[in-house]
């Protein structure tokens, strides 16, 4: 898959907060009033499935980011765009491994689901915009 734009694009084409807006997946579920969220969120944006030149986040690969407020412990439920995925064993570490690195974190588990299955409707305006998926 190609990428035919990238965030300072949008960005350039719709302003810094319409494009806020635009990076949050549909269906994710996350903490977002814990104080961590803001950079566990830019650390899973750091993250690239290998074969699609956008984050795993605003691909919508992440279902789930449930930040414990007494232990600051992450649990985060995600899927892969397909059960064949090549990196099916390594994606999980390395959204640990990411995690790990945002200072106050505790203990950091990382479940792959299947169900519901992931679809294009489950990505983040900018990633449809950068994948042209429109």
């Amino acid at each position: 898959m190609r990428q035919v734009a990238d965030e300072s694009m949008i960005r350039d084409a719709v302003g810094d907060e319409e494009t806020e807006k635009m990076l949050i997946p549909p269906y994710t579920e996350a903490s977002t009033a814990h104080p961590l969220w803001p950079k566990v969120q830019a650390a899973l944006r750091e993250v690239y499935d290998p074969e699609i030149p956008v984050n795993i986040y605003e691909l919508g690969l992440i279902y789930k980011v449930d930040i414990a407020a007494d232990t600051n412990d992450i649990y985060v439920e995600m899927t892969l765009t397909s059960p064949g995925c090549p990196v099916a064993g390594e994606m999980p570490g390395m959204i640990e491994c990411a995690i790990k690195t945002v200072e106050g974190v505790g203990q950091v588990m990382v479940e792959i689901v299947w169900d519901p299955p992931w679809d294009p409707d489950k990505m983040a305006e900018t990633a449809k915009l950068q994948l042209n998926m429109f």
